[in-house]
């Protein structure tokens, strides 16, 4: 073993063709150290087998792996259609919370009478369709005028730009879905359709108050989250943060993904928090055992900025390659990162209450480089401080040691952390570092540099204030 590993995480979809211990297995020991269960389809029954499968495949590879629950949030969509109906331009859709298929009236998932306005944009099906409100036409009822010809289908998606949904984006099947989260074995909540820091406030709550050890992660794909104040609370307020491009897209214009996703990353860096860049990453290795060149530079371009995690959607939960799109997916990031420095976030600035860990931190790094030290050993309680020195995009590895299983899981999408579990201890990562270098983690070479970060308090939450230099026989 050598300490040439992946820094950028990979965060996979289970889905039909993945829905198996092998496939599972397989997929972790390809390179992926996150799954996604996505909360908008699937039985609980499927959820505990998941489950027990990812745990079981990170025993058996000795790996912590990280499961990430995504809420569907008000994801609102058409209901069943009898049949496919096309849509001419200037026809007028009635969207009815209470009604069933009939012509032009349309059966929708969620009452919207009571959240828009006449005059607002309502895009279907990913914004193949746009229609604009023309009227509340009842308590359950509201009716769009269609600006361009398309074909309705069951199901479809509805997106609302400019309506505001007023701190309500937590649905009863939410609630519900987080409540049996809370009592599995689950290491990261996704808030979809997150409008303000009071949203992820709002959900901690509720989390709390079931005895939740989960993080949170705030899902960006609405155009009120994006506003310059809305994101930084919000990338504050989160334990990490994901570019959904997908409904991001279609909310605000494809043009200004690129743009939020680069500044997402930056904010993420300068506070410490998780960042995930997903959808369409590798769409085309749905169907193709091979990505497209766009598809390779988007990857590569992720990595370059600095996310902690690119994630897998439909590549994996629905595509012929999943394997292939993993194995793909990892040697892009490892050509990357040893090619390609990651961008510098110039105004890197503590955030107020981790000063002083931030500045351990980026002293650690900074010596670590330029002894040529072979790894950072983080001794970390809640995942905290190796988040912290991660923030700061270290070019080698960082070895966490924790006695909490729940924040080694977490730490496996964090930015360069290779995560062990191990009790408490004045010496534990000295041991370790000890007990890796007898495995040959670092080479062939006969001492090996390692710079411990730690505190005087072994297991003490953010006591983190000791950095030992330590050489290796």
């Amino acid at each position: 073993m050598s300490t040439i590993f992946k820094r950028s995480k990979i965060l996979a979809t289970l889905g039909p063709p993945t829905n198996n211990y092998e496939a599972i297995e397989a997929l972790a020991r390809a390179g992926v150290n996150g799954f996604r269960l996505n909360f908008s389809h699937g039985s609980y029954e499927e959820r505990d087998q998941q489950i027990t499968w990812i745990r079981d495949a990170s025993q058996a590879l000795d790996k912590p792996v990280a499961i990430l629950q995504d809420l569907q949030g008000p994801k609102i969509r058409l209901g069943n259609l009898t049949e496919n109906t096309p849509t001419k331009k200037g026809d007028i859709l009635t969207l009815d919370f209470a009604a069933e298929h009939q012509g032009l009236v349309l059966p929708i998932q969620y009452n919207l009478a009571e959240k828009v306005k006449v005059g607002e944009p309502l895009y279907i099906f990913d914004g193949k369709i746009k229609t604009i409100v023309t009227e509340i036409a009842s308590e359950t009822a509201i009716k769009v005028e269609v600006q361009n010809d398309g074909m309705l289908m069951s199901r479809k998606g509805i997106n609302l730009p400019d309506t505001d949904f007023g701190g309500d984006i937590l649905t009863p099947k939410d609630i519900k879905d987080v409540e049996y989260g809370a009592k599995k074995d689950i290491d990261y909540v996704a808030l979809s359709f997150v409008q303000s820091a009071e949203d992820i406030n709002n959900l901690r709550q509720m989390m709390l108050a079931l005895g939740s050890t989960a993080h949170i992660i705030a899902k960006i794909e609405t155009k009120a989250a994006i506003k310059d104040d809305a994101l930084v609370a919000i990338v504050k307020a989160s334990d990490g943060v994901m570019v959904a491009r997908g409904d991001l897209a279609v909310e605000a214009g494809a043009e200004i993904v690129p743009i939020v996703q680069r500044r997402i990353i930056a904010l993420c860096r300068k506070y410490g928090k998780l960042s995930i860049v997903a959808t369409q990453m590798m769409a085309s290795m749905v169907d193709n055992p091979e990505p497209t060149r766009a598809e390779v530079s988007d990857v590569a371009n992720a990595v370059i900025l600095g996310a902690d995690t690119v994630m897998l959607s439909d590549e994996t939960a629905n595509g012929k390659y999943p394997l292939e799109t993993v194995k793909a997916m990892k040697r892009v990031i490892m050509y990357t990162q040893e090619n390609a420095p990651v961008a510098s976030v110039h105004d890197m600035v503590a955030a107020s209450g981790r000063m002083q860990q931030d500045a351990i931190s980026m002293a650690a790094v900074h010596l670590a480089e330029q002894l040529g030290a072979q790894a950072i050993v983080a001794e970390t309680k809640s995942g905290s401080t190796a988040d912290s020195i991660a923030a700061h995009r270290p070019n080698l590895p960082i070895i966490s040691v924790t006695s909490s299983k729940r924040a080694a899981q977490q730490l496996a999408l964090s930015y360069a952390n290779k995560s062990f579990v191990r009790p408490d201890g004045e010496r534990a990562g000295m041991t370790l570092a000890r007990e890796l270098k007898g495995q040959g983690y670092f080479g062939e070479l006969e001492t090996a540099t390692v710079v411990i970060v730690s505190g005087r308090q072994p297991g003490l939450v953010g006591a983190t204030d000791t950095i030992r230099v330590r050489v290796l026989e």
